[in-house]
């Protein structure tokens, strides 16, 4: 099954700007005053437009024959094409294993033994032609015994084609012999293309001065004549007229390149057609995904700024304002979205990047879009029947984007991470990602009591009277201003204590840390602790209350850390 785009470049441009579908549309290549037409689409050509004329030329025709408003000139984008390329590449290679990479236009799948599977060569070419026209292509299907057949037969007729063994010079020969000619768009540079090019050229000149001009013309030839005039080469022409040619598959694994392409032709300044183009792009990005039944965990934004404008975004809308100076590099803005589990959902990815644009707004119009995606392998989660419901990924994610929009960035917003050190309260935020549910996984409550710190966030400052090298009293601060409803209820007499215990640390660095911590009990004045280590205080009042208190031993400072309950 050969699957072949005709004018490709003026294809890719359609693709990214879907609205040119109904225009003429034509793409010019070349440096003025040498710009010159590549390709057309069917409509341009109606008009009169060939490759090889000059742009002068071509808009001079399509304003003759076609309304205002209702053709464009293009120039040739190479990225454009990329894209497109491996749009097509990625629809082969969802219905067959076995593909080839013929040239920039044409793509061979070999699609025998996938009856059962996928259902007959009719059924398969009609979803590959759907396939195809979800990533934004008009291709031709064509089917045939042999790979040549198939691809003659989708460069020669429209739409889908099917040929049954055997009937390959039939259907072949009503053709013309200009399709044996190899599709270049442009100037050749590789030697063996251009020489290759120039022998049909010069074959297909002998053969039009022989009145030879269709396949069927050259398939009835003596075969023994054809090879005395024209070689091996006139001898395999025969053969594809014939259709009867047998060749191996170039098989190549197809690159897993996920990237799109926008062009403007004007310059955007404003974040709601950004949207727009965004919202395209990403459906072509998540219909290729899909066709290698993959998904994403990150999206990379890449946007090539105006130069020649500045403006400055805080927050503000994306408008043309000139006259404020920026304040961020010009030429690029690049933008990253790491997604916690790999999702396939075009419509969240773009109220991330809303979000994040929003954010980080671009700091000039735009010229020109980069979108890529990483492919990694879809998540297949299996719930249980007695486990809580989780918020949905996709919805978990906007609302994390939200609220960092709103707290102010994503650093303040995620999962603390402990960090491996001795230091109290280390940690860093970190991207909030759903663990996954463990089913086996069973919890033991235990029967021993356990006392449970109440951390006072911040840590509350006192003032501490030492007795014998040990809390006395814990009192105010020295400031009373640094005191608060909660350290107002801290103070009174130590009526037990235990350690000191002594941490430090990072004594390598800038910021060394040690400190000294204590466990006491503090009651009312003259009031005592019932301690289970200590028999002199058996029969006082149970009103005493247990704190961690913990000194700065670099500031000097003491501070009340938690209450134990």
């Amino acid at each position: 099954m050969c699957v072949h785009v005709p004018e490709f470049p003026a294809e890719a441009v359609v693709r990214a700007e879907p609205e040119l579908r109904e225009h003429a549309v034509a793409v010019v290549e070349g440096a003025p005053p040498l710009v010159t037409v590549v390709a057309c689409n069917e409509r341009a050509r109606a008009a009169g437009v060939e490759p090889c004329m000059t742009e002068m030329q071509a808009q001079e025709r399509l304003r003759l024959a076609c309304e205002p408003g209702r053709w464009q000139v293009k120039r040739r984008s190479p990225d454009q094409e990329d894209a497109a390329h491996f749009a097509l590449l990625d629809c082969a290679c969802a219905f067959s294993p076995r593909v080839e990479d013929t040239s920039l236009d044409t793509v061979i799948a070999n699609i025998s033994g996938l009856d059962q599977l996928l259902g007959n060569p009719v059924k398969i070419a009609h979803d590959l032609m759907a396939r195809c026209s979800q990533v934004g292509l008009q291709a031709r299907i064509a089917v045939a015994a042999n790979a040549d057949a198939a691809i003659h037969a989708a460069r020669g007729y429209a739409g889908m084609t099917v040929i049954p063994a055997g009937d390959e010079a039939k259907r072949l020969g009503p053709l013309r012999l200009e399709i044996f000619l190899p599709t270049h768009y442009g100037k050749i540079k590789d030697k063996k293309q251009k020489l290759a090019a120039e022998t049909a050229a010069q074959m297909l000149a002998t053969l039009d001065r022989w009145g030879i001009r269709t396949l069927h013309q050259l398939a009835v030839l003596p075969e023994v004549a054809v090879v005395e005039r024209l070689g091996q080469n006139g001898l395999q022409w025969q053969r594809y007229a014939l259709g009867i040619s047998q060749r191996e598959l170039k098989l190549a694994e197809a690159p897993l390149k996920f990237e799109e392409v926008c062009e403007l032709e004007y310059p955007v300044d404003l974040l709601e057609p950004l949207a727009f183009l965004l919202s395209r792009m990403l459906e072509q990005l998540c219909a290729r995904l899909q066709s290698r039944a993959l998904a994403t965990h990150e999206l990379r934004l890449k946007l090539q700024l105006d130069p020649n404008v500045t403006v400055d975004r805080e927050g503000l809308p994306l408008e043309l304002e000139p006259h404020i100076a920026s304040r961020e590099p010009r030429g690029f803005l690049e933008r990253t979205l790491k997604l916690p589990v790999p999702m396939l959902d075009a419509k969240t990815f773009l109220k991330l990047l809303q979000l994040d644009l929003k954010a980080n707004p671009p700091t000039a119009p735009i010229l020109k879009l980069w979108l890529s995606a990483e492919p990694v392998r879809p998540r297949f989660d299996q719930h249980g029947l007695f486990l809580s419901l989780t918020p949905e990924p996709q919805k978990l994610e906007i609302t994390l984007a939200r609220l960092a929009g709103v707290v102010g960035g994503q650093g303040n917003v995620g999962a603390a991470e402990v960090l491996d050190t001795h230091r109290p309260d280390a940690f860093r935020m970190t991207r909030f990602a759903p663990p996954a549910p463990n089913y086996f996984a069973s919890s033991f409550a235990s029967s021993r009591p356990m006392s449970v710190l109440r951390r006072f966030r911040p840590p509350q400052p006192v003032s501490v009277l030492m007795m014998a090298g040990k809390p006395g009293t814990v009192g105010a601060p020295r400031s009373l201003a640094q005191a608060d409803d909660i350290s107002r209820t801290l103070y009174g007499e130590v009526v037990w204590c235990a350690g000191p215990w002594h941490i430090s640390g990072e004594w390598w660095n800038q910021e060394p840390w040690q400190r000294e911590e204590w466990d006491v009990a503090i009651g009312e004045l003259n009031a005592g602790f019932v301690s289970r280590r200590s028999d002199e205080s058996r029969n006082a009042n149970q009103r005493a209350r247990l704190y961690r208190l913990y000194r700065d031993v670099l500031a000097g400072t003491w501070f009340v850390e938690g209450e134990y309950d």
